[in-house]
């Protein structure tokens, strides 16, 4: 119900206001009234109120001069004017302040309740832009979170967007778990556990992986409720493949973001470390310091191998390094599986600033068949297999020539009028069978593809310039606005207004 104040230092116009109008028809109800300015403003000030219907001439306090005060209380207050005075000036006046309608006494019945049905339109209207589903709430949420465990907002946004949201971090310390599974409930699951725990948040990042974070006072009591709570979790899950890594307690005015960074990079380890529960970190920096005791891998030009893709640059370096390590005094084959299972790791690491969806399976496999080996010549062939499948899927993603060409004209001309027709007429392929291909070399539909590269561009429109959103619209291939609105909230999950506000 919408609240209604009135306001006229006539009482018998109070009085048949309560009487003459059905509010309860117009989803209204009266929550006060006063027979001058400074008594309803007072009053105002502890009794909410949506609409206000007032006089313009009374004592102690005009309309006008409280419609201004009142304002300030509640910006969005509606207001229609009652008055006994024609006078041009006032109705200006009021049309300066935003007045709903300007109505004469005596008051038409049929013209103030005309006045009150426009007026509630325009309030569920209102409303109803600004109404989150639990979707959008959990978009925002997500979003929000994962910026601030990135250290990619600042805090006054930080506090504005934790407040509407209903965001907790003001706790001391802060843990980051990660948790990868293919189990589709682990969603809702994990929903559960953020709303019925206290300092429990959760959000997917951009990897897909579901990420909690425990917000902590004491950090051994609530590592240890954190880990029992993961436990519950994975019970729900009935015992289903889940891995579960834990990152560094971290202090919440120091480098909070390091613990979903180690969090992640646990994950990496969950099959080294052969633990059923889950992954801590500590336990992650323990095994890296033992191992960093035993030898020393020039990391960078691997990477600059995996980066290059360059199979013979890569197994070289295997070759070099392993036959240095199996020489070093004190040597075993414990610690050269060790040694082996970092490199793959390290690799793994590399691969996801490269392309992760390379070779999904890249790690578990070869990690499998290092611990698999039983001799070193073995273990190094392990390593290169493992290593040279990788480059190998990466080489294999090349897509082919016709596909490449059509890419490079999407990213040239992207903001034109695009179809498999034109296109097919330009490199001499039927349309049809061009779709085919380029679903197969893409994994999506042309027009799927051609509308994500869109909406891509015009994220980054929204993030770095002032253009208005029907001109982004425009200048990214879209003429109807209204159709570059439902592309842009499927893909982003936000209209775009909603988006270029969280930035």
């Amino acid at each position: 119900m919408y609240k209604v104040f009135i306001v006229d230092d006539e009482p018998f116009i109070i009085e048949g206001l309560y009487d003459v109008v059905d509010w309860a028809k117009y989803g209204m109800e009266i929550v006060g009234h006063a027979e001058n300015g400074r008594q309803a403003l007072e009053r105002m000030s502890v009794v909410p109120v949506d609409i206000l219907v007032t006089d313009i001439s009374m004592p102690v306090m005009t309309g006008l001069e409280l419609i201004e005060e009142a304002r300030k209380l509640n910006a969005e207050l509606k207001v229609i004017v009652l008055s006994g005075f024609d006078d041009f000036a006032y109705l200006k006046e009021g049309l300066r302040l935003g007045i709903e309608n300007y109505l004469l006494k005596p008051i038409n019945l049929r013209e103030l309740e005309e006045t009150l049905v426009s007026t509630t339109d325009k309030m569920n209207k209102s409303r109803q832009e600004m109404r989150l589903d639990e979707y959008d709430i959990h978009i925002l949420r997500s979003n929000i979170l994962y910026r601030w465990i990135t250290d990619r907002i600042g805090p006054k946004e930080l506090e504005e967007r934790a407040a509407l949201l209903g965001l907790d971090l003001n706790q001391p310390y802060v843990m980051v778990a990660i948790v990868r599974a293919e189990f589709a409930p682990i969603e809702s699951s994990l929903y559960q556990l953020a709303e019925q725990e206290s300092g429990v948040l959760y959000f997917r990042d951009h990897d897909g992986d579901h990420v909690v974070i425990f917000m902590m006072k004491d950090p051994d009591t609530d590592k240890a409720r954190a880990i029992r709570l993961l436990q519950q979790v994975r019970g729900q899950c009935f015992e289903d493949e889940l891995s579960i890594s834990l990152g560094s307690v971290e202090s919440l005015g120091g480098r909070y973001t390091d613990s979903y960074l180690h969090a992640k990079e646990a994950q990496e380890y969950y099959l080294v470390l052969e633990q059923p529960s889950y992954v801590d970190y500590v336990d992650v920096q323990a095994k890296k310091g033992e191992a960093s005791l035993s030898y020393s891998i020039d990391w960078p030009e691997y990477a600059k191998g995996i980066a290059a893709r360059d199979k013979e640059v890569l197994f070289q370096l295997i070759d070099s390094d392993f036959d240095r390590l199996r020489h070093m005094p004190g040597m075993t084959p414990t610690i050269l599986k060790s040694i082996a299972v970092e490199m793959v790791i390290r690799l793994k690491l590399e691969l996801n600033d490269i392309q992760y969806t390379a070779a999904p399976d890249f790690l578990k496999n070869t990690v499998s068949d290092i611990m698999e080996s039983v001799s070193i010549d073995a273990l190094i062939t392990a390593v290169k297999d493992g290593v040279g499948g990788l480059v190998d899927s990466l080489n294999h993603d090349v897509k082919s020539p016709v596909i490449q060409q059509i890419l490079h004209h999407i990213q040239q001309h992207f903001h034109e009028d695009l179809s498999l027709k034109a296109l097919g007429a330009d490199y001499h392929i039927h349309p049809v069978y061009l779709g085919h291909l380029f679903h197969k070399e893409t994994g999506e539909s042309f027009t799927e593809y051609i509308n994500r590269y869109r909406i891509d561009r015009a994220k980054d429109l929204l993030r770095h310039t002032p253009m208005k959103v029907q001109d982004i619209a425009k200048s990214v291939g879209y003429w109807e606005t209204g159709y570059f609105y439902k592309q842009f909230k499927k893909f982003v999950g936000l209209s775009p207004r909603d988006f270029r506000g969280m930035l």
